[in-house]
């Protein structure tokens, strides 16, 4: 079983909700990012998601793509990001699942990209833009490297996908809140908590809600529907405006209310 798996079995066996959060590589600046990461985890982050900088982040809504530009224009890329996490390894466990595009992985070179990025520390993949019908693009190459490719489900999904996308899920299954991008906030989770249940009719994986969490009621309405929460756009909001501090008392406030709802 992967860290990341680990993680979040444990997590749902002893009743209690994930915390994924997500930050884009980078931004501001390299230091700045392992800075936040540390500090996500000291708040009770349970799983880190790293976003690689992309010209055209087709999933992501304004607050990411802004990150990401200005990564971009800062000099981000794959190479130092790989780096970033070799350099959180130093230091830090928490398992780390690294958010990309199908042709930064292509770009970089599929085998090599995957290879580097799990010998630097990385525990899973997501890539949105890979539809189940291409996974097998690098299904062969994460099962040889030992990570988990996350799936990705959404309201607009058909029974028989959902279940066929459950039944492959490894690590956790990406349960997407709404059928717009990354960001706003959205706290009615009712169509995607009738997705979730169609998928736990063919597998007991972790099932995480994300997109349009946003604060601690966000988060508290999706954990009643799944078995973790996903925070990225807001994280982001809180470290433009507010710096590393914004970010640690946005995930503590998260993290207590989610351990208010498991009690």
């Amino acid at each position: 079983m992967s860290n990341l798996s680990a993680k979040l079995q444990g997590l749902k066996e002893s009743g209690r909700k994930g915390l994924i959060v997500y930050l884009t590589a980078g931004y501001p600046d390299y230091a700045t990012t392992l800075e936040t990461v540390l500090a996500m985890e000291a708040e009770g982050a349970d799983v880190i998601e790293i976003g690689i900088p992309f010209s055209d982040p087709i999933a992501d809504g304004p607050v990411i793509q802004h990150a990401a530009t200005l990564a971009l224009k800062a000099g981000a890329t794959t190479a130092k990001s790989i780096e970033l996490v070799a350099q959180i390894r130093k230091t830090s466990s928490i398992p780390l699942v690294v958010m990309t595009y199908v042709n930064s992985i292509l770009g970089y070179g599929k085998e090599k990209f995957i290879a580097d990025f799990v010998k630097a520390g990385i525990d899973g993949l997501i890539v949105p833009d890979l539809p189940l019908e291409e996974a097998g693009l690098l299904e062969d190459i994460c099962t040889r490297q030992g990570i988990p490719l996350i799936g990705l489900i959404a309201p607009t999904s058909t029974v028989d996908r959902i279940k066929c996308i459950a039944q492959k899920a490894e690590g956790f299954l990406y349960c997407v809140s709404n059928t717009g991008v990354t960001g706003g906030q959205h706290n009615n989770y009712d169509q995607i908590g009738a997705v979730i249940e169609t998928a736990r009719q063919v597998s007991q994986i972790p099932m995480a809600i994300g997109f349009g969490i946003g604060n601690s009621q966000g988060a508290s309405a999706a954990a009643h529907y799944a078995d973790a929460v996903i925070v990225g756009s807001a994280i982001l909001e809180k470290l433009t405006n507010e710096g590393v501090a914004g970010v640690r008392s946005l995930v503590r406030s998260i993290r207590e209310t989610l351990d208010g709802e498991s009690e």
